[in-house]
């Protein structure tokens, strides 16, 4: 059944189940389960010996300990260990009341987020909890809800990561079109020439940012979202509590130093990352031996999960030393709260865990029935227009990324695939298409409940995941319309300047339509 249209079945009904059960656990557990009988034929024995060995994958593969995984976890532990530090040290309270003195409206909040989203874009998984923990008090005070942080922190971690040549993503994607430029002995222009002519096409990613600042400036809420920002204005609860623990919320009875200061959560973070962009670059430069050195290779060969745990650790201490500072001049703050707080703190990540651990088992075993090799054939045995090649390699990567959840892995997967059928049909199409298949791939990735850079947005933000994924889901959808139609301009035409300002102005309008619609409802 693998490579077959039952591979199908187990995506899509966690999928399905996350819909309609609003119980995210629940409905990956579901999935596993559906993936493993599927795999073995329906041999419950067989079915249960796969699930254990895509457990235990998760820390041991391939004859040594899954290093990337763990520290991705050790990762979040110690970031949940920072968070509870900085709020008794007195720094979330005092950086909430600075920016409360100085962003004065939701609107203020809302920019100066997307902004941090875009700036901080070295890497998706460190921009989503880095931008979390930075905006959280100032997004709270101004009553936004968690789950417009959330939409706001996934919204601009991957769509810029994805076009940024200075990124891990970028610097991903470069080796692979460099590889694909090599395999066609395409010499018209280098990896990185081809990148940065890529940018403009990846209309998916501007239709996305665009909204970003939209919804702030104009207040549009879509769907649930709606429910949630009228909530957050109304009571200034910015949490569904009725849905139990929220990934990185701490608990209310940790104490906090009436001292505290701005410098008490800036440092930390500030630390944290110097110490991440440090490593990364280090990492790198030991990974090609200090040869032909410069930035590309070394963002190229990073090893970014253990440069977020050096960066983590220099976070921690840093933290702690301003921990110390605190007890020496804080009558609430003594060192009894040292222990609590590394509890609290690693305790306010398990739900996130919880949930990375059945995705990744879910991927892994979607992986064995390859599901994305399924859909990748049917472009491949397809007989279209080519004018349609990057729409379509658009909806293909799109579903694959969504069924799926890896963004990357569809990189890995489509891209060559992109590039084979354009060099052997029309080669002027060879960058839109790339470009189509990196557009569908961020958007199918923001779609999926399964995607471990949607459950680390809901974790940075401190919002329930559900709620983080079904209200993201009308903004991505509709940014995925506008940019399918733009590639389809595009594939027309082999102008990207006028589907871009296609996608644009089709945007523009949907904007003035839905503020004069916010207008009348407050009216």
């Amino acid at each position: 059944m693998e490579g077959t249209v039952y591979s199908l079945l187990p995506p899509v009904l966690a999928i399905l189940m996350v819909v309609l059960t609003r119980k995210v656990l629940l409905s990956l557990g579901v999935g596993i389960a559906a993936a493993a009988l599927v795999l073995t034929k329906f041999s419950v024995t067989e079915a249960l010996q796969k699930v254990w060995g895509s457990f235990s994958a998760i820390f041991y593969a391939d004859g040594e300990i899954n290093k990337y995984n763990l520290y991705i976890l050790l990762f979040l532990i110690i970031l949940g260990v920072i968070t509870a530090f900085i709020s008794i040290s007195g720094g979330s309270r005092a950086f909430g009341e600075w920016a409360l003195k100085r962003v004065k409206t939701r609107v203020g909040a809302h920019l100066i987020t997307a902004l941090l989203g875009i700036i901080i874009f070295i890497d998706d998984y460190f921009n989503a909890l880095a931008v979390g923990q930075v905006s959280r008090p100032l997004t709270d005070r101004q009553r936004i809800s968690r789950a417009k942080l959330a939409y706001i922190i996934d919204s601009t971690s991957a769509p810029v990561c994805v076009i940024a040549p200075f990124s891990s993503w970028g610097a991903y994607i470069i080796t692979v079109i460099g590889s694909i430029l090599a395999a066609h002995e395409i010499s018209n222009y280098s990896a990185i020439s081809a990148f940065v002519q890529m940018i403009p096409m990846n209309f998916y990613v501007f239709a996305a940012l665009i909204m970003v600042f939209a919804v702030g400036v104009y207040n549009i809420n879509l769907g649930s979202m709606k429910v949630h920002e009228d909530r957050a204005i109304a009571t200034g609860e910015v949490i569904d509590s009725s849905k139990g623990d929220v990934a990185g919320e701490l608990s209310q009875d940790l104490p906090e130093s009436e001292k505290g200061r701005v410098i008490d959560l800036v440092l930390p973070i500030l630390a944290l990352i110097v110490g991440t962009i440090s490593a990364m670059m280090w990492t790198g430069y030991k990974a090609i031996g200090g040869k032909d050195v410069n930035i590309f290779k070394l963002f190229e060969n990073t090893d970014v999960p253990t440069s977020l745990v050096y960066g983590g650790t220099l976070g921690l201490l840093v933290t702690f030393i301003l921990f110390f500072v605190q007890v020496s001049k804080s009558q609430k703050v003594t060192m009894g709260a040292l222990p609590k707080g590394i509890a609290e703190g690693a305790k306010s990540m398990l739900p996130a865990i919880y949930i990375l651990f059945m995705a990744w088992m879910i991927v892994d075993l979607i992986s064995q029935l390859k599901t994305g090799e399924y859909l990748a054939g049917i472009v491949e045995s397809a007989n279209i227009n080519v004018s349609f090649l990057p729409f379509i390699l658009f909806v293909i990567a799109g579903l694959m990324a969504f069924s799926t959840g890896t963004s990357w892995g569809t990189f890995g997967i489509m891209l060559p695939i992109a590039g084979d059928i354009a060099a052997s049909t029309d080669v002027a199409l060879l960058l839109p298409s790339l470009a189509a298949v990196l557009a569908g791939s961020v958007f199918g990735d923001h779609c999926s409940p399964i995607s471990d850079t949607t459950i680390l947005s809901s974790t940075g933000a401190g919002c329930h995941h559900i709620d983080h994924v079904m209200t993201q889901l009308p903004y991505a959808l509709i940014s995925a319309l506008l940019a399918g139609i733009g590639y389809l301009i595009l594939g027309f035409t082999g102008s990207s300047t006028i589907g871009l300002l296609v996608v644009v102005v089709l945007l523009v309008l949907f904007i003035m339509f839905m503020r004069n619609r916010v207008t009348t409802s407050v009216e």
